[in-house]
């Protein structure tokens, strides 16, 4: 009984860990694209608005390095080619059409990634720690809620 109770606990831990370093991606790879785009932002409520989410997703980030550390893991980088493909696309879109606009696009299709990849870490480890669950969930609602403010700029 003991191995399958220990079995579980590994298991709810393991889930845990995959879920918030999932987080962990999203967040970093959300802040290096509002500071990427922010650049070429002339509209100065666009710019303070991008500015708040992306102190939002710091504070989340320092949530979820927290709990990383409680189960004695830490924040990994964002895979290169992940980072890469983003830096490329923001880059390409911008220099094409350098303006408002496509600066609230570029952030909307980032909201929808994050939005799409935390769900999926969400659905693939429903054995995770309720917490880490939850701080899953208000990551995917601050995507949600940046993406909803783009749509005035578009």
């Amino acid at each position: 009984m003991e191995n399958k109770q220990e079995r579980s606990a590994d298991t709810k831990e393991t889930h845990t860990v995959e879920l918030l370093k999932e987080c962990s991606t999203g967040c970093q790879m959300a802040q290096k694209s509002v500071k990427q785009v922010r650049s070429f932002v002339t509209d100065e409520k666009l710019s303070e608005l991008m500015e708040a989410y992306g102190e939002k997703h710091s504070g989340l980030e320092r949530e979820v390095a927290a709990m990383l550390g409680s189960y004695g893991s830490r924040e990994e980088e964002p895979p290169k080619m992940a980072e890469i493909g983003a830096w490329m696309s923001v880059e390409m879109g911008m220099m094409m059409h350098p303006n408002n606009e496509e600066a609230a696009k570029k952030m909307m299709d980032g909201c929808n990634m994050g939005i799409q990849s935390v769900s999926e870490y969400v659905n693939r480890y429903p054995d995770a720690e309720e917490k880490a669950h939850d701080l899953a969930k208000r990551i995917i609602k601050v995507e949600e809620d940046f993406m909803e403010e783009m749509k005035a700029f578009v």
